[in-house]
């Protein structure tokens, strides 16, 4: 982790586990089975699998594969974000959480492939994990809590559908339709 990363870190701490869990609540309150609420969180609930999967590999081949399968859960599904749901955000006249959002996956996905050039197994190796897991979990906890019940609640139900069906395309074309990477079961449907 950098100066700048533990400057920022020290002066902004993370959200509560109790604060976390509440925000999932919240929008699993919010989220219809099948739609694009319902496929984040199946897709946040995977994207912590596929980080608890990283740490606890027993080798460095483990390691670099489960790495693998955590980049395409996270590219695929910031990828259908980035195309879908956040400009669907602006047009609810919620510019910033859309501003904010794109920049955070920006840094996440430099992180990751930061993370592609240190040796597995070593301890920088899981402290940028860490630092990785520490921030796309504070991600999902803002999308969680504010920026994606706020959409629900803003957006027309007309939009609703266009928004899971373009949000489901944009999944599978990066990750495919039903895919089985290393145990964790990637789904680009609401099923």
């Amino acid at each position: 982790m950098s100066i700048i990363d533990k400057v920022v870190a020290a002066v902004t701490p993370p959200e509560s586990e109790d604060a976390r869990r509440e925000a999932r609540t919240k929008a699993k309150a919010a989220a219809r089975p099948g739609d694009w609420l319902f496929m984040i969180l199946q897709h946040h609930e995977q994207i912590e699998a596929a980080f608890v999967a990283v740490k606890a590999a027993s080798n460095a081949a483990a390691q670099t594969a489960a790495q693998k399968t955590l980049a395409i859960i996270l590219t695929g599904h910031s990828n259908a974000e980035e195309s879908v749901l956040y400009p669907a955000l602006t047009k609810v006249d919620e510019k910033g959480h859309a501003t904010m959002a794109y920049t955070e996956q920006a840094a996440a996905k430099t992180q990751m492939a930061l993370l592609e050039g240190l040796t597995p197994m070593t301890q920088d190796y899981l402290d940028k994990l860490e630092h990785i897991r520490g921030a796309v979990a504070h991600h999902m906890y803002e999308e969680e809590n504010t920026w994606f019940p706020e959409l629900k609640d803003k957006a027309p139900q007309e939009a609703q559908a266009k928004l899971t069906q373009r949000y489901q395309e944009e999944f599978s074309r990066y990750v495919g339709r039903d895919t089985n990477v290393e145990g964790i079961r990637l789904r680009a449907s609401g099923t």
